[in-house]
């Protein structure tokens, strides 16, 4: 039986950009997304809107004909790594699942 290609939420895509970026310090965009298992088509969208919102920084350099593009983390990035999405990888495991845990679910009163 073949064995299904696991998802991964948004959420944990942009971390692992921001951890990818700050352990290598800076990357062209081929390396950051074969390093993160990203599609450029599919997922230049995610890096668009990092950028947008000043947790990466895009740098354009030419070189003869060709466009090199590298990107970086910037200090909001990395604190927005530790400050959000480390808590909630917490809460949230990637795997969904822990043998040691139990399940509350959710509890509503009425």
């Amino acid at each position: 039986m073949a064995e299904s290609k696991k998802y991964r939420d948004r959420i944990y895509i942009v971390k692992d950009i921001i951890l990818t970026l700050s352990e290598y310090g800076e990357l062209n965009q081929t390396s950051l997304f074969s390093f993160c298992g990203l599609n450029i088509t599919k997922h230049k969208e995610i890096l668009n809107n990092l950028e947008e919102n000043d947790i990466i920084q895009r740098i354009e350099t030419v070189e003869g004909k060709r466009i090199i593009t590298i990107f970086k983390v910037t200090p909001k990035g990395m604190n927005f790594c530790h400050e959000i999405l480390e808590p909630y990888e917490q809460l949230f495991p990637r795997s969904g699942k822990s043998d040691s845990s139990v399940n509350l679910g959710c509890l509503f009163f009425i």
